[in-house]
C-alpha cells in the first residue's frame, strides 16, 4: 500500500510541474503542438489524481458496506481516467484546426525543444516506475497512469521533432500537424485503457495463463477428489475472486474435505496472490462414472462409522 501510495504521489508531482512548464511556454511560444501537449498532461495530472485517490481507496478492508473489498475503486478511476483522454484528444485536434485555417506564427522555440525534451525524460522515468509497481501489485490504476505517461513520452518526443523541423525549415505548417498526430496517439492509448480498465467492471475472467495456474493446482489434488465443475473468476481491481464446485466421496469425513479445501486454497493463493476463493463441496453419486474407486469410498465409508461409534457411545 506505502510503495503504491507513494509512486502515485510521485506522479502527481511530476505532472505539476510538466503542465505548469508546458502551458507557460505554449502561451509564451504560441505553438498549438506545445500548448496541446501543455492540455495532454494535465489530463495526465487529473488521471495521477485520481489514481492516488484510487489507490488508497482500494486497498482498504471489506466492510459492512463493501464486503467484496473496495478492489473496483481502481477500474472506476481507470475507466474515467480514459474519457478524460478522449475529451483531451478532442480539445487538442480542434485547436490544431483553427491553427491550419488561421495561420501559426511560433517564436521562442528553443524553449519549447527545452521542455519537450525534459518531458520525455521525466514521464520515461516515472512511467517506468509506475509500471513497474502496478505489474507487482496489480494494480489497474496505477497501469493507467503509467500508460498515460508512457504516451506524453512518444507524443513529446513527437512535439520536439516537429518543433526542430519547424527550427530548421522554417514551416510552421509542422505544429498543427504534429497536435493532430499527438491527438490521434492519445485516442489510441485511452481506446486501449477503456478495455483495460472497463471490463472489470462487468465481471470479465482473469487471464487465461491465471486460469490454467487454478487448473494445475487442483490437477494436483486430482486423486483426493471426483471431480470439480462450475469454476468462475473474476478481477476486481488487483484482487481476483474464485469459485468452483468440488466433488468429493460421498462417506468422507467433513474434516478431510475442509483439510483438501484448505491445501488446494493456500496453494492457488501462493501461486495467484491477492486472491480471494470459495469452494462449494458435493458428494458424489454411486452411479456416477466418475466417481473414485470403490475400496476409497469403502474407507471413508469406515471412518465415518467409526465417527459414529465414537459419538454414540459418549
Amino acid at each position: 500500500m506505502q510503495e503504491k501510495t507513494k509512486v502515485a504521489s510521485i506522479s502527481v508531482l511530476s505532472n505539476t510541474v510538466l503542465t505548469v512548464g508546458k502551458v507557460v511556454i505554449g502561451l509564451i511560444s504560441g505553438s498549438v503542438s506545445i500548448l496541446s501537449e501543455g492540455i495532454h498532461s494535465g489530463i495526465d495530472l487529473m488521471a495521477a489524481i485520481i489514481a492516488l485517490f484510487a489507490v488508497r481507496e482500494s486497498d482498504k478492508p471489506a466492510d459492512a458496506r463493501h464486503t467484496y473489498g473496495h478492489g473496483k475503486i481502481e477500474n472506476v478511476s481507470g475507466t474515467v481516467e480514459a474519457l478524460l483522454i478522449f475529451v483531451a484528444a478532442i480539445m487538442i485536434i480542434n485547436e490544431a484546426i483553427h491553427k491550419l485555417t488561421e495561420g501559426v506564427n511560433v517564436e521562442k522555440i528553443g524553449w519549447g525543444l527545452l521542455i519537450m525534451g525534459f518531458s520525455a525524460t521525466a514521464n520515461l522515468i516515472v512511467s517506468t516506475l509506475l509500471m513497474r509497481v502496478a505489474k507487482r501489485t496489480d494494480s489497474v490504476a496505477l497501469e493507467a497512469d503509467a500508460l498515460h505517461l508512457r504516451t506524453d513520452v512518444y507524443t513529446s518526443a513527437g512535439v520536439f521533432l516537429g518543433l526542430l523541423l519547424m527550427k530548421v525549415t522554417g514551416w510552421t505548417i509542422f505544429d498543427p500537424i504534429v497536435a493532430i498526430f499527438v491527438a490521434l496517439l492519445i485516442i489510441k492509448t485511452a481506446y486501449d485503457l477503456t478495455k483495460e480498465a472497463f471490463m472489470p467492471l462487468v465481471d470479465v475472467s482473469i487471464e487465461p495463463a491465471e486460469y490454467q495456474i487454478i487448473i494445475e493446482v487442483l490437477d494436483k489434488y486430482s486423486g483426493q477428489f471426483v471431480e470439480f465443475h462450475k469454476l468462475r473468476t473474476r478481477r476486481s481491481g488487483s484482487e481476483r475472486h474464485i469459485d468452483l464446485h468440488l466433488v468429493v466421496p460421498k462417506y468422507q469425513s467433513v474434516l478431510d474435505v475442509h483439510e483438501l479445501c484448505d491445501q488446494i486454497e493456500l496453494e492457488i493463493k501462493e501461486k495467484l496472490p491477492r486472491t480471494n476463493i470459495l469452494i462449494h463441496t458435493e458428494p458424489c453419486s454411486d452411479s456416477s462414472s466418475k466417481c473414485l474407486a470403490c475400496d476409497n469410498i469403502q474407507a471413508g465409508c469406515n471412518r465415518s462409522l467409526e465417527d459414529k461409534t465414537v459419538l454414540q457411545k459418549n
